[in-house]
């Protein structure tokens, strides 16, 4: 098959196992998620109760690791612009397993903690970013509609994964049920990115209409990086809250806990649904207002969460909330390459997602702080909203211009 997208270079649109790529990635990519992230959440009530240790503690070792986690993406994205996916990816699988095992057998909290920072180093190397460098770099012109069916495809990592490790829990207990798991990601995805992501890592080329390409460190000291990244970040930090915080705030206005946690699912898959609609809004739309505008709707509806009284509207807000985050994850994946192109994604999309991950983890912690700083968890959707807001503003001068001869803008802004 032969793209005829301005960007795609021969080699690129001519690679013989790009789907190959793409099907391993979307393998491993559910899994890892599955394992690594959604799991914790089901578990850690009964980690809680079977140990003694409080809840805020075992969050915060979840958070550790999400930190860790943004830390090695950086040096992670260098080896990913150089070598390519395969042995960093392979080798965070290899790493993933024990990680889990230690988690699973810690006999105390601080080992437990070991568990989680171990983990973290697995996750920076398996999760999103690299597979997103991956695909950017192997399908070229072509790469948003691969990073929609792999961002569809991990999206049913909770779907998936959530009630599997609850059928396990009604038969192990969390220890048993984290070793059945870490045995299950050991043998999915070391093979699958050992051998599925196999060949030749092929040239990145900046497109036909791009400037020559700036050096990343002059990229990522400039102000349209560092807006952009300030940008997302809050953005997503305002997402996140919002999401983990939902439930809170559907029980607060009397929805019951069953309703709540429907809605929540709800929200899940209108975030799918925002990720099928992403191709034709990016065929209608340039960089600047696809991106403002995202960043806004999920302000708008995080604002309204807040507002909402009756059942239905909350119910219908949720969903609305769930397709804003589910095109922000698209428009964050295509984010570099929409501006400056790929070839230097893996390096400058480690130094982007290092603080986008960070705020992720520490939204659903910001959200509870902000709702006991503000009386109520409506108010704290009023106020994550005004974040959003502030998003959306800085996201309008993310666009690298023409300044000293030094940068140019891809595509419409």
């Amino acid at each position: 098959m032969t793209n005829t997208t301005a960007d795609t270079s021969p080699t690129e649109a001519q690679h013989p196992g790009r789907r190959r790529v793409l099907g391993a990635l979307c393998v491993t990519e559910i899994t890892s998620w599955g394992i690594l992230y959604y799991a914790f959440p089901v578990l850690a009530p009964s980690i809680s109760a079977d140990t003694g240790w409080s809840t805020t503690s075992i969050v915060a070792a979840f958070t550790v690791g999400q930190l860790v986690a943004a830390l090695v993406g950086i040096p992670v994205g260098r080896v990913l612009d150089r070598h390519g996916p395969r042995w960093v990816m392979t080798t965070g699988s290899i790493i993933a397993a024990p990680a889990v095992i230690v988690i699973a057998t810690a006999p105390s909290l601080p080992v437990f903690y070991i568990g989680w920072v171990v983990a973290g180093v697995a996750m920076g190397a398996v999760l999103y970013p690299p597979a997103f460098a991956a695909l950017t770099r192997w399908w070229g012109g072509d790469r948003v509609r691969a990073l929609m069916i792999l961002t569809l495809a991990a999206g049913l990592a909770s779907t998936v994964f959530a009630p599997v490790t609850a059928a396990l829990m009604g038969r192990f207990d969390w220890r048993s049920t984290y070793v059945v798991l870490a045995a299950f990601l050991l043998v999915v995805t070391v093979p699958s990115h050992a051998f599925g992501l196999r060949g030749s890592w092929p040239p990145a080329h900046p497109g036909v209409h791009a400037a020559p390409p700036e050096s990343r460190s002059a990229i990522s000291r400039s102000r349209p990086f560092l807006v952009l990244t300030a940008s997302l970040s809050v953005a997503a930090f305002a997402s996140f809250a919002a999401v983990f915080n939902l439930v809170p705030l559907l029980l607060e206005r009397g929805v019951d806990a069953t309703l709540a946690a429907t809605t929540l699912g709800l929200g899940g898959a209108g975030q799918v649904l925002g990720r099928l609609g992403y191709l034709p809004l990016q065929r209608l739309t340039g960089t600047r207002g696809r991106t403002v505008s995202v960043i806004a709707a999920t302000a708008l509806t995080t604002a309204l969460l807040g507002l909402a009284t009756s059942t239905l509207a909350l119910v219908f807000l949720a969903v609305g909330a769930g397709l804003a985050r589910g095109i922000f994850t698209l428009v964050q994946a295509t984010a570099i390459t929409d501006r400056w192109g790929p070839v230097h994604y893996g390096h400058l999309g480690g130094i982007m997602n290092a603080p986008i991950v960070i705020t992720m983890a520490f939204g659903p912690w910001g959200g509870a702080v902000l709702a006991e700083w503000t009386g109520s968890y409506s108010h704290a959707f009023l106020v994550l909203g005004v974040i959003a807001v502030s998003a959306a503003g800085l996201a309008a001068f993310s666009m690298p211009g023409v300044r000293s001869g030094r940068f140019s803008v891809r595509g419409r802004s």
